[in-house]
């Protein structure tokens, strides 16, 4: 049986396979591997997001499950090894996007060679990065610095409430990331596309993108409670290894 590979396909087999991955870092490597995907994630999603794509009925950019992925590192960094972690997370985002603006703004100073094939190609991706860099930079600082901040706000509520610090997880993974997805979409949206695309297609963007964030942050409730079972299996591990 031939299966069409659609939009709609390659979005949805993104995000098992981004959000997959968060976990499996998260097993094999602790909190230092969800420090180096989020440093990878932020870069890369900073190239996605200039690409445009149609998939279910909506117009949308394509770092959106990128930087989704980024709101599902800091809440299970938050769950399993505190908010001082979370927050180291989001700053090295920020130094990476940082690096890579300067470093990919110096290709384009760079005279190229005669044999050069691809410099033209490069400079057309990389001269409009700037803009969608430094609005990706400003924004993300100020919404993961508030999904830190918010989840561990719905962490005391819910332990006031239930007496516990492990119920609830759902409500405060989702409390927090739905906000600030709100936040981050409707800045980026406004800063990195204003003047670019026509208002139409700059709400399209916005609903779009929000819609998936819905999704996604949906959807990285499992792997939150997944990476707190690890984190607890790897936990008992140690005390088992340390009363031997």
């Amino acid at each position: 049986m031939n299966i069409t590979i659609t939009n709609e396909l390659l979005l949805a087999g993104s995000v098992v396979f981004i959000f997959g991955s968060a976990l499996i870092a998260y097993k094999l490597f602790g909190k230092a591997g969800l420090f180096c995907l989020s440093g990878i994630a932020t870069i890369l999603a900073n190239i996605e997001v200039i690409l445009l794509i149609d998939a279910f009925g909506m117009e949308q950019t394509l770092g959106n499950v990128l930087f989704a992925v980024t709101f599902l590192i800091t809440d299970i960094l938050s769950e399993c090894e505190g908010k001082r972690e979370a927050n180291k997370a989001v700053f090295i985002g920020i130094f990476s996007s940082l690096f890579f603006l300067l470093l990919s703004q110096s290709w384009l100073i760079y005279i190229p060679s005669a044999n050069d094939t691809v410099s033209r190609a490069v400079r057309a991706v990389f001269s409009n990065t700037p803009r969608m860099l430094i609005a990706s930079l400003v924004v993300y600082a100020i919404s993961q610095v508030f999904d830190v901040w918010l989840y561990h706000k719905w962490w005391d509520f819910t332990e006031k409430k239930s007496h516990s610090k492990r119920k609830y997880l759902w409500l405060r993974n989702n409390g927090s990331t739905l906000v600030s997805q709100f936040i981050n979409n409707l800045l980026f949206t406004l800063f990195a596309f204003w003047g670019t695309y026509d208002r139409k297609t700059i709400v399209s963007i916005f609903l779009s993108s929000y819609v998936i964030y819905i999704f996604t942050s949906l959807l990285d409730t499992p792997a939150v409670y997944l990476a707190r079972r690890i984190h607890d299996k790897k936990s008992s591990q140690m005390n088992i290894d340390t009363n031997q």
